[in-house]
């Protein structure tokens, strides 16, 4: 259940209020300084809030199946690539595959937090030619990094 963080800040402010008129020993600087620290944590959790939906995220995506048809006809498989350097832009790695057949994305992962990349992605290629990639580009130099290239697998499979 996901409460409004509005509703949180009403709950503890009547709280607060409810402890300052049960409470003799709560004086009404104590009532202040509780009311100005749920306020501030309310800033602050909503700032984080906000900071952290900006950044890309993988909640709330569905599995991809391993192969799909597009409408040009071309049936889709997704290969791992890893070990790739970290500045390599994902238009070098597509002309790079391209050699081996037909390539129609280039996904490169990226840290949530820093936005680096973490030096491995995704690449959806011709079910048809995605054999023949890995024969020939597994194991191979590309950008001074040995290219590690395979058959992504499912997400949620081990």
């Amino acid at each position: 259940m996901k409460v409004s963080p509005i509703i949180l800040i009403i709950l503890f402010l009547l709280l607060g209020v409810l402890i300052h008129f049960t409470t003799p020993i709560l004086t009404l600087g104590q009532l202040y300084a509780f009311i100005f620290g749920t306020v501030g944590t309310w800033i602050i959790v909503t700032l984080t809030t906000s900071h952290q939906s900006s950044l890309p995220s993988n909640r709330g995506v569905t599995k991809k199946p391993q192969n799909k048809t597009i409408t040009d006809g071309h049936e889709l498989t997704t290969l791992y690539i890893g070990n790739l350097a970290y500045k390599v832009p994902e238009k070098a790695i597509k002309t790079h595959f391209e050699q081996y057949g037909y390539v129609d994305s280039v996904r490169l992962m990226k840290d949530r937090r820093s936005g680096k990349r973490k030096g491995f992605g995704f690449v959806e290629v011709g079910a048809n030619d995605a054999q023949r990639m890995i024969d020939n580009l597994n194991d191979t130099e590309f950008s001074e990094r040995t290219l590690k290239v395979r058959l992504a697998k499912e997400k949620g499979n081990d």
